[in-house]
């Protein structure tokens, strides 16, 4: 169960998460045919990725910070991601358990509205890192 945030109770130090999932290969299908990508490429297709390189079909990096942004937007309902800037350390791989979790590192008020700075993370279980991240929120009063 994640906690929930609110404009009052979000402080330097605060953990986000951990939230596990796993992406499935029908998830990043369904994602990519969406974003218009959906012929078979390294993001689909385990043996296109191969010849690629790869180990294996990987999750599209714009879809592990959409699972990122969703790891905030849960963790406090009332958040705004106005950045988020990430760095893929390794090919987030399908069908494995993953855990997403962050940090508030910094908070501050801008323009009469608070505003946070989170580290973020996406980890495979066994805790190899994936992507590491920093967003900022902007948090609604109330």
């Amino acid at each position: 169960m994640t906690q929930t945030a609110s404009w009052k109770s979000a402080t330097l130090g605060d953990a986000i998460g951990p939230v596990e999932r796993n992406v499935t290969t029908a998830a990043v299908i369904t994602f990519c045919e969406t974003w218009g990508q959906g012929r078979p490429g390294r993001f689909t297709s385990d043996e296109v990725a191969r010849k690629e390189g790869l180990s294996g079909a990987i999750v599209p990096g714009i879809m592990s910070m959409a699972l990122l942004s969703k790891l905030l937007t849960d963790w406090a309902p009332n958040v705004t991601v106005s950045k988020l800037d990430v760095i893929f350390r390794q090919p987030v791989p399908h069908n494995q358990p993953l855990k997403l979790h962050g940090l508030i590192t910094d908070e501050r008020e801008v323009e009469g509205r608070r505003e946070l700075t989170a580290d973020v993370f996406l980890d495979m279980a066994s805790g190899n890192r994936l992507v590491t991240g920093q967003a900022v929120l902007l948090l609604a009063k109330g």
